[in-house]
């Protein structure tokens, strides 16, 4: 068994969820919690029928959605019942290769006790593009998303949250994959939210680990402040235009910078 905890948040994934838990299932999990905030669409359902078929013991978990990503699952580490070493972080569109599967159960094991977390590489596979891999420009994509329990936390970033943990990193040579099948026009929909997401989160001074700047903002961001504004009013304006969308993708380095006595990798 792999001593390894995973968590999922939840809001209207039944078309994602089976997916994901048919996947982890093989890593032989010590415990898998999904955070679910009182979808309508029958995910929970998903989760009950998914979980007996595999055997695969879940626990569903019903929470107020606390307004981002990054503070449902802060909520999640600071309240779940958990037990294992490694806390593992999973979206519901989300799964793991089996490459990346068997290099879990390698290599995790023999981590020496000051590496605190693991980087894992992320491909994009577009369902409305007839599930294509998208490598240009998104690939490899590395993210913080393996740690140990009691040694990371979320830095509660309004978009694109990281975990961020105060000791060493490695990186994971093997993928896990976002494969999202919601539609061209859910897709855009979502992605005029992330923009909207990403125009908040500049425009409010938000750092990588959730601080506020000075109330007075430097007098060199004044025009790229005005100009963020006018972005993000037009795409306030233009949400019911289904007809034009930018996709808005955070990549990452996979360089690691210290913040405030914490390690985040980006």
């Amino acid at each position: 068994m792999s001593d390894i905890a995973v968590i999922i948040l939840t809001k209207d994934e039944k078309l994602h969820i089976g997916g994901c838990l048919e996947r982890i299932a093989a890593l032989s999990l010590r415990q898998v919690f999904v955070v679910d905030c009182f979808s309508t669409d029958g995910t929970q359902e998903q989760v009950t029928n998914t979980s007996a078929v595999l055997r695969l013991c879940v626990k569903t978990i019903e929470h107020e959605w606390q307004g981002n990503q990054a503070a449902q699952f802060q909520w999640a580490l600071d309240n779940l019942p958990i037990e294992a070493k490694w806390i593992l972080r999973l979206d519901a569109d989300e799964y793991l290769t089996d490459e990346l599967i068997a290099e879990i159960k390698d290599k995790l094991p023999r981590l020496v006790d000051d590496v605190d977390g693991v980087v894992l590489k992320r491909r994009h596979v577009v369902g409305w593009l007839g599930s294509r891999w998208i490598k240009r420009g998104m690939y490899p994509t590395k993210i913080l998303r393996l740690f140990r329990k009691g040694y990371g936390r979320s830095d509660m970033k309004i978009m694109d949250e990281h975990i961020v943990v105060r000791r060493r990193v490695v990186e994971f040579e093997n993928d896990f994959v976002d494969h999202s099948l919601i539609s061209f026009e859910e897709w855009k929909e979502k992605h005029r939210n992330y923009a909207k997401r990403e125009a908040q989160s500049y425009l409010s001074g938000e750092r990588s680990t959730g601080e506020k700047p000075p109330r007075r903002m430097p007098t060199t961001n004044c025009r790229a402040t005005s100009a963020l504004s006018s972005i993000s009013a037009s795409a306030t304006s233009s949400s019911s235009d289904s007809s034009t969308a930018s996709p808005v993708s955070a990549g990452t380095s996979g360089k690691a910078s210290g913040t405030a006595g914490w390690w985040i990798v980006r």
